[in-house]
């Protein structure tokens, strides 16, 4: 996984992502250069990898999908007003929300370019995947506004919305990377559910940082879910377990606008504590890597091949505060 993350480093090291007007270019530089955990990407090269395909049949592919990522993120943090992004200042504080919208939308067309900068024999069927997955990245971001307003989303609902917002576009990058390598069909659809499941768990354990980070660590604010109102996985394992007092007080801290924010974070958590959620939260995520495993494990190539997919899971699954 090293050898694929190094190249992956190389390949976003290498371009060049200033251009003119530089206003416009600067955010999608300055994202870029922060680098994050660039998961997608090397996903997409270590699916390729799996069936015998080189990185640089996948390059312009695997800038793509981190470019669409972030174009996401830059909407993300606008819609939600979030300060902090991988420890640094979000574009919109930086260079104001108008530059956000701009910027973001020009990384959506890049990402398109990107694409289409290598000829392939299943290019339709690559940007087939990457335009549907991009859709339901927005239907997802729409559910998740959708639940700030409502005081009767489900537990079923919430991980369909992380399904979408999150966990589509892991498993759309797998399958990109299969697609480019000719991977037989049912190797294909095992790596797609492979990044469902993966997914799933990496926003449930998203939602457990975010309640019990370091925000040096996480590179986000700590309680950032609890301020924006989300129902998250925490929310709802909280509503499910709480009695009738907890439950009204918890509805009431999270249909409260005007209250002040830090206590509002401080009284949820202490509630989440006293309803001992964390180990709840963290079954939840084992079970989702669980199977995860079993689509891992049902992909008809050597163990060998496969190794940069479990390192990238077992290092997820240790992902600390």
């Amino acid at each position: 996984m090293q050898t694929l993350l190094n190249t992956v480093n190389q390949i976003f090291t290498t371009e060049q992502f200033l251009h003119e007007p530089r206003p416009l270019y600067e955010p999608i530089d300055y994202t870029l250069r922060l680098g994050g955990k660039r998961i997608r990407p090397l996903m997409l090269l270590a699916a390729n990898r799996m069936f015998g395909d080189t990185d640089e049949a996948v390059r312009h592919a695997a800038i793509g999908i981190e470019m669409f990522h972030n174009f996401t993120l830059l909407h993300d943090d606008l819609m939600d007003r979030s300060p902090l992004r991988r420890g640094q200042p979000t574009v919109y504080r930086k260079w104001g929300d108008n530059t956000a919208i701009l910027s973001g939308d020009t990384m959506f067309a890049l990402a398109w370019q990107y694409f289409l900068k290598q000829p392939h024999e299943r290019l339709h069927d690559i940007l087939k995947c990457f335009n549907q997955t991009a859709i339901e990245v927005c239907e997802g971001q729409q559910y998740d506004m959708d639940f700030e307003q409502r005081n009767d989303t489900t537990l079923d609902e919430y991980m369909q919305m992380i399904r979408l917002k999150t966990a589509v576009l892991l498993a759309a990058a797998l399958k990109i990377g299969a697609l480019y390598a000719h991977a037989p069909e049912e190797d294909t659809e095992h790596l797609y559910q492979f990044g469902i499941h993966l997914g799933l768990a990496f926003q449930l354990q998203d939602d457990l940082l975010d309640a019990y980070g370091d925000t040096a660590t996480f590179g986000k604010q700590t309680g950032q879910d609890i301020r924006d109102r989300k129902k998250t996985y925490l929310l709802h394992c909280a509503l499910h377990l709480a009695n009738s007092s907890q439950q009204k007080e918890l509805q009431a801290l999270f249909a409260d606008v005007n209250g002040d924010e830090d206590a509002r974070v401080v009284r949820v958590l202490q509630i989440y504590k006293e309803l001992g959620i964390q180990p709840h939260v963290e079954e939840a995520i084992r079970q989702q890597f669980a199977l995860a495993k079993e689509q891992l494990d049902a992909v008809q190539v050597e163990e060998i091949q496969k190794a940069p997919l479990q390192q990238l899971m077992e290092t997820l699954l240790g992902r600390k505060k």
